[in-house]
């Protein structure tokens, strides 16, 4: 599935983060999402960047527009919220979404 997905990270903690993650999930290359000068901002590039695609979006937290956009759109949304690497049950989390994704695109 993410060979066949998109990976954008919001590059805020340097080339060595993404560089990191892009080796832990086996892909040549990530995009990044250009940052905002404010939580507003990034919240709309952030929605405007996903488009009609489903998504998972990491973030530390989520406003209440981030949310209710999350749950009013038609394409599956996850939001995992975390203030580090993953846990384990986050990762587990996210890997049965997109799973599911992947038994619908089939």
């Amino acid at each position: 599935m993410l060979r066949d997905g998109e990976i954008a990270l919001l590059g805020d903690t340097g080339l060595a983060a993404v560089s990191e993650v892009a080796h832990e999930l086996g892909q040549m290359s990530i995009l990044l999402v250009r940052g905002e000068a404010d939580a507003e901002h990034q919240d709309a590039t952030v929605i405007d960047y996903a488009g009609s695609l489903p998504v998972v979006w990491v973030a530390r937290a989520f406003s209440d527009v981030a949310g209710r956009w999350a749950r009013d759109r038609g394409p599956m949304t996850l939001l995992v919220e975390t203030d580090g690497p993953l846990c384990v049950g986050e990762r587990k989390r996210i890997e049965r979404f997109v799973a599911i994704l992947g038994r619908q695109s089939e």
